[in-house]
């Protein structure tokens, strides 16, 4: 027990991943539409740090909101620059303790005609029943926090990527509405992968580089690693992508095909029998049978025009993997099958 403790801890350290309000504004632009009159839910979002919570609290009118609720683990392990509670419940017991922020209204406090983070720290500071410490630590999976899921429609953050797997099944679990941020390596996981075929999630708009801002304990790395003039250290990832499964225009949206199918260029599996397919925009437009093609297909693509078969993307056989491709004895990369829709 004292091994796995050990290991959750490290894992949740190694998940502190902060994303930058302008990726979140990039996305959220092509979902207002869902969220009026809605609870929404960012249960891995501390208040102090969270662009999450920044976001909903600045477009809370605009976007007609019935409420926000967020909550955080354990404590924040950097604060933020722009919302300072000035109350002893965050001076002495924040970073101890998790705690949850529940919002019904944003109004222009300081009078100036518009809304910012000073109307936001204002209506918290006025309003401490708003504010208060969760029992348990904070886990999406603890007792108080499945509460506060039941009651939401809409759940909205940057989930742990190590519990990715466990995080998706809760929420298909209580049938929640849900815009998430995950990396590409999920859509290979058999859990995830099943989903994605079963067209019960899909991907979201953005699908390739972020940069997230990350805790000091953070070690420097070779790549993809940086400190900014202030001393903050970010790191970026290029497999990065949204999921959700609300029904959105991009997932409609027709795949242009403009090449021809020829045996020679387009070669069978030797374990499967389907024509491997190197980039999708070289998905030929005039084959009907099985095609292996890269895990970025998902990003294009549109149930109306392709069927996924399943996917080669481990040595594990099962109902929906069919082991890794192989093309005269090479092996490849993980591919998706599909199929053209007649």
């Amino acid at each position: 027990m004292a091994n796995e403790a050990l290991t959750c801890a490290k894992n949740a350290k190694q998940d502190e991943f902060y994303t930058q309000l302008a990726d979140i504004e990039k996305e959220l632009r092509f979902y207002k539409d869902h969220f009026k009159n809605k609870i929404v839910f960012c249960n891995c979002d501390d208040p102090y740090e969270s662009n999450f919570f920044k976001y909903f609290a600045l477009n809370f009118n605009s976007l007609g909101l019935k409420k926000l609720i967020c909550t955080c683990y354990d404590g924040s392990p950097f604060m933020g620059d722009e919302l300072i509670f000035d109350f002893d419940i965050f001076h002495n017991e924040a970073s101890k303790k998790a705690y949850k922020v529940e919002i019904t209204e944003v109004k222009d406090e300081n009078g100036d005609g518009a809304i910012d983070l000073s109307d936001v720290r204002i209506l918290l500071q006025n309003n401490k029943n708003a504010i208060s410490l969760l029992k348990g630590n904070g886990d999406f999976r603890s007792p108080e926090c499945v509460e506060l899921l039941k009651e939401a429609d809409i759940v909205v953050t940057n989930p742990p990527f190590s519990l990715f797997r466990e995080y998706i099944s809760q929420l298909i679990d209580f049938q929640k509405k849900f815009i998430i941020i995950g990396n590409q390596n999920a859509i290979t996981y058999k859990e995830i992968f099943a989903l994605i075929k079963e067209n019960k999630i899909w991907l979201g708009y953005k699908f390739g580089d972020m940069s997230f801002r990350v805790p000091d304990y953070f070690e420097p790395r070779p790549t993809r690693y940086w400190q900014d003039e202030e001393g903050h250290k970010w790191r970026s990832l290029g497999t990065i992508c949204w999921f959700t499964n609300f029904d959105i225009q991009k997932r409609h949206e027709e795949l242009d095909l403009y090449k021809c199918y020829t045996p020679e260029e387009y070669q069978k599996y030797d374990n499967y029998d389907a024509i491997n397919v190197n980039k999708v925009v070289d998905i030929p437009c005039d084959y009907e049978g099985v095609m292996g093609v890269p895990i970025t297909f998902l990003d294009k693509y549109n149930p109306e025009q392709f069927e996924i078969i399943g996917a080669m993307t481990s040595t594990q056989v099962d109902a929906y993997n069919f082991g890794y491709p192989y093309v005269n004895g090479a092996k490849l990369y993980a591919r998706i099958l599909i199929r053209k829709r007649k």
